[in-house]
């Protein structure tokens, strides 16, 4: 069985490598991937809903949230539910 010598210069090529890899595959995931997590406005624009029927449809338990430093956040998982008809999201 032959013997394979490693440079150091190697080892930086191919960590040089497997670093760019990372980075497209990351970039490529961040730009596929939709937001998981929408502000008020946001969920607002996408349903085309007023601030007070935004309330009421957290208020009524249909689309929850949650209150972070008094900003609304909602699910996009609960948003599609909605969007689909399922009920309560």
């Amino acid at each position: 069985m032959p013997i394979e010598i490693i440079t150091k210069q190697d080892l930086l090529q191919a960590h040089r490598q497997l670093l760019e890899d990372l980075v497209k595959l990351i970039g490529k995931q961040q730009s596929e991937a939709p937001k998981k997590v929408l502000k008020s406005a946001e969920v607002r624009r996408m349903l085309q809903v007023s601030p007070s029927t935004l309330q009421k449809l957290r208020v009524e338990g249909t689309l929850p949230s949650v209150k972070v430093g008094g900003t609304h956040y909602y699910r996009s998982e609960d948003i599609t539910k909605l969007l689909n008809g399922k009920g309560r999201a």
